[in-house]
């Protein structure tokens, strides 16, 4: 079979499976292909095609082990008066950012400056 002739088959099958995704409620998938002329086997190999095809195209590649260590510098803003210069002491965090052996912790306390840097460097890393 050439090239042309699968790409036909393609569309229609995709035609034909985006309808039925797109039957009534009440109808049953086994029942639309019934009423529709459509052998389920048939059916059953291009959907298990197409959704293979769309698992493949959003596959993220796996991140290569690497011993390499990189660091962001994140600047914390400068306290406005003495009464707003940061405490000793840590309160209890209300959000736990786990990936691999990184854990970062957050509290109510955080501004929405540092929130926004943070998470600007943790998606590029």
């Amino acid at each position: 079979m050439d090239q042309s002739t699968h790409d036909v088959r393609r569309a229609n099958w995709l035609n034909i499976v985006n309808q039925c995704q797109e039957r009534p409620v009440d109808v049953s998938v086994r029942q639309w292909l019934a009423d529709n002329g459509i052998k389920e086997k048939a059916y059953y190999y291009w959907l298990r095609k197409f959704r293979k095809e769309a698992y493949d195209q959003i596959q993220v590649p796996a991140v290569a082990q690497t011993t390499e260590v990189s660091f962001a510098e994140i600047s914390i803003p400068v306290a406005a008066s003495p009464e707003s210069a940061p405490c000793t002491s840590f309160p209890s965090p209300v959000a736990v950012i786990k990936c691999g052996g990184i854990s970062i912790e957050i509290s109510n306390d955080i501004s929405e400056a540092m929130l926004s840097r943070l998470l600007q460097e943790v998606a590029h890393a």
